[in-house]
């Protein structure tokens, strides 16, 4: 049978990022898939991450930077990406910020995202959650 999720649950991070997750662990116990809805502000950005999960990221608006070990690239509004578990990427957004969808196979958890540790960055998403991953 059909099951209406009629609210995301918001997961609090530093650094100004929304993350309202509407599948996954959080908000329903859901361990095969995450789908959350993401809002980043501009020049936001996470440390450097090796996750076993792949990771689809639909950018809704504005622009989603994806560094990894060939370079960047630049995901913009109605273009999507997936990365693969086991690749060392980092996101982040330039001037105009980014709304996208984040969807992780199997779901997202701070256990397997193996973010690096080493990162100066003020506006890094340490959250419980984290997805933005995308």
């Amino acid at each position: 049978m059909p099951e209406l999720i009629p609210t995301p649950t918001t997961i609090p991070v530093p650094g100004g990022k929304i993350i309202d997750e509407h599948v996954g662990r959080v908000n329903t116990g859901t361990d095969a898939v995450s789908v959350a809805h993401m809002k980043a502000p501009a020049d936001w950005s996470e440390p450097f991450q090796t996750p076993e999960f792949d990771e689809v990221t639909l950018v809704l608006a504005g622009a989603v930077l994806v560094d990894h070990d060939g370079g960047q690239l630049r995901v913009d509004a109605g273009q999507s990406v997936i990365t693969r578990g086991g690749e060392r990427i980092r996101y982040s957004t330039g001037p105009e910020g980014a709304e996208y969808v984040a969807v992780c196979l199997p779901a997202f958890s701070p256990e397997t995202v193996h973010r690096d540790d080493d990162s100066s960055d003020d506006s890094s998403d340490d959250s419980s959650d984290g997805k933005g991953d995308a």
